[in-house]
């Protein structure tokens, strides 16, 4: 067997049997596990999903809110254990693939457009 092969197994392992449903410009609560010293928890980052890529057990997303005036940026794997749940909390049109366009801007002006079903 070809070691790619192989790597095409181990990868389909690790691979959660159900994904979340969300587009880029979706609001996401990502309920994150933390491990400190031999305690966990469970840590919400609430914020706008601006990027996702990647395919099979490497895709990611990453999810960008403001705090304090400060913009902050978290990736997270989608496939990981560390990530328990992703809520959808709205639906925002987006025009393109990556929102880095959001990162210039605060307050009002990063807000997208929303959905309605």
């Amino acid at each position: 067997m070809l070691n790619a092969e192989i790597i095409k197994e181990l990868e389909k392992e690790q691979l959660k049997e159900e994904v979340p449903q969300f587009t880029v410009g979706d609001t996401v609560k990502v309920h994150n596990r933390i491990t400190e010293g031999d305690k966990s928890r469970v840590q919400i980052f609430e914020g706008t999903v601006i990027k996702k890529q990647g395919g099979s057990n490497r895709s990611t997303f990453t999810v960008r809110k403001n705090s304090y005036g400060v913009g902050v940026e978290k990736t997270f794997p989608i496939h990981s254990p560390n990530v328990e749940k992703v809520e959808v909390i709205r639906s925002g049109k987006a025009r393109r693939a990556k929102l880095f366009f959001l990162r210039e801007r605060t307050g009002k002006r990063s807000k997208l457009k929303e959905i309605v079903d």
